[in-house]
């Protein structure tokens, strides 16, 4: 409940509308692996992680994955133009680790937001934090070094750091697995603090 809480703070979401939003939500245990989310099929839920990392890729023109977005604990897990515009998702969300996570069906997410104002203004923060983390990304994809990038990835969630495969890691951060392993012993050869 706690997580629900931090995830849907908002100062105009009354109590009762809280425990509405949060009753809409099934808890579930994910094993490791799971694809969530097949590209080309249309998103019919979105998950809130209470434990866990997950992650979004896609397939590149090489049939290699590319990490596209990771998900950990405190954020949403979604497609959100399948699941909003209701198309065939690009990207395909599978758990990298276990998980924990507190799933809410589209159709129950409708009926709530058509009938909780505040959900609505929540909902339009929420998507302008998103676009905001977008920008930002593809202007550090261009602005920023690899090793910069690797950084505020390892400061914004170690988590993943810590869970997730190199392969993946270098594939989100636009590098080979050869240069991230360089930039994570240069990195590990910097004074504390």
């Amino acid at each position: 409940m706690e997580i629900l809480k931090a995830v849907y703070q908002h100062p105009l979401l009354s109590d009762n509308d809280f425990q509405q939003i949060a009753n809409a939500h099934e808890l579930m245990e994910v094993p490791r692996g799971t694809l969530l989310l097949k590209e080309g099929k249309i998103a019919n839920e979105y998950y809130v992680l209470q434990s866990g990392v997950a992650r979004a890729y896609v397939y590149d023109y090489n049939n290699d994955e590319i990490s596209t977005e990771f998900f950990t604990e405190g954020e949403i897990v979604i497609s959100t133009a399948s699941l909003f515009q209701r198309i065939p998702s690009p990207e395909n969300i599978q758990t990298v680790t276990d998980c924990v996570m507190l799933k809410i069906q589209f159709d129950v997410f409708q009926a709530l937001f058509s009938t909780i104002p505040a959900y609505v203004d929540w909902g339009r923060l929420w998507f302008t934090s998103q676009l905001f983390a977008i920008k930002q990304r593809s202007l550090d994809m261009v602005q920023e070094t690899a090793t910069n990038r690797y950084l505020k990835l390892l400061k914004a969630k170690p988590q993943i750091i810590q869970n997730v495969p190199l392969k993946q890691i270098a594939s989100y951060l636009g590098v080979t697995d050869t240069s991230l392993s360089r930039i994570r012993k240069e990195v590990a050869t910097y004074p504390a603090g």
